[in-house]
């Protein structure tokens, strides 16, 4: 008997090689594939798959929220992560709303395959590269690297406020810029974090927990 999987990222070539990858492997079939959060949302009840295979970053619903409504409504559902996001507030976050893997898109496609076939039969699954940090979770040992380390301690400054849902203007007066460097310091968030707007960048911060103070 196949695993039937579900494919979800916002890149059409990684959808079509990640569907080649999976589609070689005749334990695997592909039956759906998203390229947003929402459009997830309605492939899965469309196709019902046994195992869901997301990104976290996309548009219109990013994918940590999408895991979250997916797992509610179908709590046998396996759910693995793929994505190229390492810190462990992506990691968390995504575990939180009831994934079963995560994987790092520089995996290979052993590694892939043996994942979902694993998280379909019920266990849980953590690429080398973030196995430390879930270890690490439940002994209460967490690492104490941030959310987006790659951001400058100001950018941060000024993400945690447009998260907490804070105009260009108001940003501006509560750090002492002017309106036009914070938005030279929101550009260079959206950069960093590969993402195409505020919107997206608000919601991955809230995913990881900023903007509640």
């Amino acid at each position: 008997m196949t695993v039937r999987v579900v494919l979800a990222d916002d890149h059409p070539m990684y959808r079509f090689g990640l569907r080649a990858v999976l589609d070689a492997s005749p334990e695997v079939e592909v039956v759906g594939e998203a390229a947003d959060g929402a459009e997830l949302l309605a492939v899965v009840d469309r196709c019902a798959p046994d195992v869901v295979l997301t990104d976290l970053s996309m548009p219109t619903l990013s994918g940590t929220a999408a895991i979250d409504e997916l797992t509610r409504r179908r709590p046998g559902l396996g759910v693995l992560v793929l994505t190229m996001h390492e810190d462990d507030g992506s990691l968390l976050g995504a575990l939180r709303a009831g994934a079963r893997g995560y994987l790092l898109k520089g995996a290979d496609r052993e590694e892939i395959v043996r994942a979902v076939l694993a998280v379909a039969g019920g266990d849980a699954v953590y690429g080398g590269a973030v196995a430390r940090r879930v270890v690490d979770a439940l002994t209460g040992t967490a690492s104490t690297t941030p959310a987006f380390p790659g951001l400058t301690a100001r950018e941060r400054e000024v993400l945690e406020l447009l998260a907490a849902g804070l105009p260009t203007g108001q940003i501006a007066r509560r750090l002492a810029l002017s309106d036009k460097t914070v938005r030279n310091h929101v550009s260079a968030v959206l950069t960093k974090l590969q993402v195409p707007d505020r919107a997206t960048a608000i919601a991955r911060a809230r995913e990881t927990g900023m903007g509640r103070a």
